[in-house]
């Protein structure tokens, strides 16, 4: 009746059974393996505490897909490249702040050799009365040629507060 002989050795069938089985547990224990490894691996990217890292393979180990899950959702967000890189970047942004130079007065930025700020007047730097170098205001000597700073008092010339100082003292002996 039919065109095809139905008779099976069992011991046949036995044999590629057992050999799709092995197969089949080769590829999970091999998937297991390769968890672990990759958990460990991730964890070690991502903190340098030992202990962590092997809890983690425990973990993934035993528990296996479920444990990769939690390890999944617990994991620390950066890995230490990450951290590094990042911490790199904040110290060169506050650098570059650091070596930004403004006015005092205003608050516009200045360059390196401006005696004065263009936009507000203000007296950014001094000339160092020994080598004519450009000096900061608050400096006392000259680091180029160790000449000591004084006030100049350029003659004809007043500073705003010398001017309102004075003014204030004469109008102060008229009221008397």
């Amino acid at each position: 009746m039919f065109p095809f002989n139905l008779n099976v050795d069992f011991q046949q069938l036995v044999g590629v059974i057992i050999t799709v089985v092995a197969i089949l547990a080769a590829t999970l224990t091999a998937l297991w393996i390769s968890m672990i490894i990759w958990a460990y691996r991730d964890m070690r990217s991502r903190s340098r505490d030992t202990f962590a890292q092997v809890m983690v393979a425990l973990l993934v180990g035993v528990l296996s897909v479920p444990g990769l899950l939690v390890y999944l959702i617990l994991r620390p967000q950066e890995t230490l490249a990450e951290q590094y890189e990042r911490a790199l970047e904040e110290e060169a942004l506050l650098q570059e702040i650091e070596n930004k130079q403004v006015c005092a007065g205003c608050g516009h930025p200045t360059k390196e050799d401006w005696r004065l700020c263009p936009y507000c007047h203000t007296k950014l730097k001094k000339n160092c009365p020994g080598c004519s170098k450009l000096l900061d205001l608050p400096w006392t000597i000259c680091p180029y040629c160790e000449t000591p700073q004084t006030e100049q008092s350029q003659p004809g010339r007043r500073s705003a507060a010398a001017a309102y100082a004075s003014s204030y003292r004469t109008n102060e002996i008229e009221d008397i």
